[in-house]
């Protein structure tokens, strides 16, 4: 992935996405909250979005530290392995 400068925003609908602060293109992350979740968590949604990105982000890091890909050339490798997460 390219080095770009991201951002965290709520929509304000229930929906918080991470995307590239000087671009308009298609936001990399999206979480929506339902209204129940939204009410559960007391509308802390972009505190709790927040956590979960970063989570992602750690979580992808050590996948590809333990098969080896480089981050920086992840996207070209033909060594990264394609997995499909549910």
């Amino acid at each position: 992935m390219s080095t770009s400068l991201l951002e965290i925003v709520d929509l304000g609908d229930g929906e918080v996405v991470l995307q590239r602060a000087e671009d308009d293109s298609e936001p990399l992350v999206s979480i929506q909250f339902s209204e129940e979740a939204s009410a559960y968590l007391m509308d802390n949604n972009l505190e709790v979005a927040k956590i979960m990105i970063q989570a992602g982000i750690q979580a992808a890091a050590k996948m590809a530290e333990r098969s080896g890909v480089d981050m920086d050339t992840a996207e070209s490798s033909d060594k990264a392995e394609r997995r499909t997460l549910h």
